[in-house]
C-alpha cells in the first residue's frame, strides 16, 4: 500500500472511530464508504462499518465487512463479538455460537465471549453448554451474576436446578 494511501486510510479510521464515539453512526459509515476498496484492505476499517452498521441495526448488512475483519485479522475479539451479535440477531443462533467459539480459540479465559456464549446456548435450549460456559465466565469474573437477573437470554433455564445452584437463586 502506498504511504499516501495509507495516510488515507489512518485518517478514515480515526475520523469513523470519532464518528462512533459521538453516536454518529451514519457518519462513521459514510466516511468509510467513502474510501472503498482502501477500506476493505484493513481489518480494522472493516470492523468499524460492521459496527456503524451494526448500531444502525442493519446486522445482515455488518456481516459482510465484520466477516471480512475476520478474515484479516482472526485474533481480534470484538471481531468475533460483533459477529456473534449480528449472527444472534438475524436469526443465525448456529453461527452466532461458531463465532464466539472461534473467539475461543483466540482467548480461551475471556469472561464475556464464555458470558455470552452461556447466553446463545441457552437461547438454544442446550443446558449443558449453557451452564458450562456461565460457569467458566463466573469463575473469570463475577460480575458478570449481576447481570443474569435481567438477561433475558437465560429464561429457558430459569427453572433449571443447576442454573439455580450456580446462580445462587433460592426457592
Amino acid at each position: 500500500m502506498a504511504t499516501a494511501d495509507k495516510i488515507r486510510l489512518k485518517k478514515t479510521i480515526a475520523a469513523a472511530e470519532g464518528y462512533l464515539e459521538l453516536g454518529m453512526h451514519a457518519h462513521a459509515l459514510g466516511e468509510l464508504q467513502r474510501r472503498g476498496k482502501l477500506t476493505h484492505s484493513s481489518s480494522r476499517a472493516c470492523f468499524l462499518m460492521g459496527e456503524s452498521l451494526r448500531e444502525l441495526s442493519r446486522c445482515r448488512e455488518a456481516l459482510i465487512p465484520l466477516r471480512r475483519s475476520a478474515e484479516i485479522n482472526p485474533d481480534d475479539l470484538h471481531v468475533w463479538l460483533a459477529l456473534g451479535w449480528c449472527y444472534k440477531r438475524t436469526g443465525q443462533l448456529r453461527r452466532a455460537i461458531e463465532s464466539l467459539d472461534r473467539g475461543l480459540s483466540y482467548a480461551p479465559n475471556d469472561a464475556l465471549l464464555h458470558y455470552n456464549l452461556a447466553c446463545y446456548w441457552s437461547l438454544a435450549c442446550e443446558r449443558r453448554p449453557a451452564l458450562n460456559h456461565l460457569a467458566e465466565a463466573l469463575k473469570l469474573d463475577s460480575n458478570f451474576l449481576d447481570l443474569i437477573d435481567h438477561e433475558s437470554d437465560f429464561e429457558p433455564l430459569r427453572d433449571d436446578p443447576g442454573f439455580k445452584m450456580l446462580t445462587g437463586v433460592i426457592v
